[in-house]
Formats: structure tokens, C-alpha cells, sequence
């Protein structure tokens, strides 16, 4: 029905592409942002007690460094809380692995959707198992969001129930340069090495 392109980074890449209408590009990018924080809103609504619970037990003040913890669960966070112990990173990097990631993503995208066959069903199948090898790769270091809209909408759910900066990498605005700006530019490079392929393939 839309495609189903539920990320930012991938309607900005099909635009590019032409896959997509300009006009269409802002109210996708609205629709995938509203979407995400209604997700984050229905997320809290589930499992608000519990978390309060969580923090209770563990002695964790919403709000303070140490409720990244609990914050993770709506937005990413660099180096990933769980690996900190064993991974440091900046956000230039971070941003890297982002962008990366993403660029992977929407490469598999463009070569599947561009079969003759439409009909073919495995499509889906191959998309959710590349997402599935990516986070594998890159989640141990930036949670591996890939998706600008994911990250941020139910991040900004944390912001407005109490966790306030926590819900935010430590590093100033480096949610915007990690995980947004950094799958955007993934997911729109991706049409210059595809490009040269089918240059090089005809």
C-alpha cells in the first residue's frame, strides 16, 4: 500500500533514486515520525509500571545518568550501556557505524525491489534477516538504530516521562549526527555505489 518504507533513511534514499515522489518524501518522513512515537507512548503504556518497578528494586533515579539503563529501552544509546565495559566510542564513529549499517540496508532494499518479478514473496524474508545480520554487527556499538524515526520518536516519549536529558547520548546533539544524520547519509550514499554498478553492469 506505501511501500512499507517505515524509515526516513529509506524513503530519503528511494527520493534520490526517484523511486519516490518529492512531494510524497515530507509526509512519509511525518507519517514514520509520528508512527514511532505513538509506538513509544504504547511501549510506556505496557510496560511503565514495570520499568518504575525495575527502578525501584535497583535504586535508579529517572531522570540521572544512571536511568540510561531503563531509558534504553525507547531510544539508542553510544557505546551501547550493555558492551560499555568493553567498547568506547565517539560519535564520529558511532555516526560511521550508523551510516553503515543503514548503507547495507537500503543496498539489499534497492537489489531486491528492482526484480522483475513483483511477485516474489521471499522479499520480505531477505529484509528482516539483513536487519537481522546488521544489528548483530553493529548493535554492540550503537544499538544499532539504522532507522532516524525508531530512535527518535520514542526517544523524545523518555524525554516527556521523566527521564528528561537522560534520554539523550551524553555527547551534545550526537543523537542528531549518530542517529539521524548518520543513517540519512548511509542510506543516501547508497545510491552512488548503485548507480555505478548498473553503470558498470550495462
Amino acid at each position: 500500500l506505501s511501500p512499507a518504507h517505515l524509515n526516513p533513511a529509506v524513503s530519503f534514499a528511494m527520493t534520490l533514486a526517484k523511486k519516490l515522489e518529492v512531494k510524497k518524501l515530507a509526509p512519509y518522513v511525518v507519517a514514520q515520525f509520528v508512527g514511532a512515537f505513538v509506538g513509544g507512548l504504547v511501549l510506556y503504556a505496557l510496560f511503565g509500571d514495570s520499568i518504575t518497578y525495575y527502578e525501584s528494586v535497583n535504586g535508579i533515579v529517572r531522570g540521572t545518568p544512571e536511568s540510561v539503563a531503563t531509558a534504553q529501552m525507547f531510544g539508542e544509546f553510544f557505546p551501547n550501556p550493555g558492551f560499555s565495559d568493553k567498547i568506547q566510542i565517539g560519535w564520529i564513529t558511532a555516526m560511521l557505524c550508523e551510516a553503515f549499517g543503514t548503507f547495507l540496508l537500503v543496498f539489499v532494499i534497492f537489489k531486491l525491489t528492482e526484480k522483475e518479478d513483483q511477485t516474489d514473496n521471499t522479499t520480505p524474508f531477505f529484509i528482516g534477516l539483513t536487519v537481522c545480520l546488521i544489528i548483530c554487527l553493529i548493535a554492540p556499538f550503537t544499538q544499532a538504530g539504522l532507522n532516524p524515526a525508531r530512535d527518535f520518536g520514542p526517544r523524545l516519549v523518555a524525554y516527556l516521562m521523566g527521564w528528561g536529558d537522560a534520554a539523550f547520548p551524553v555527547d551534545t546533539f550526537s543523537f542528531v549526527t549518530v542517529y539521524i544524520l548518520g543513517p540519512l547519509v548511509g542510506g543516501g550514499s547508497t545510491l552512488l555505489l548503485y548507480k555505478v554498478g548498473k553503470h558498470v553492469k550495462g
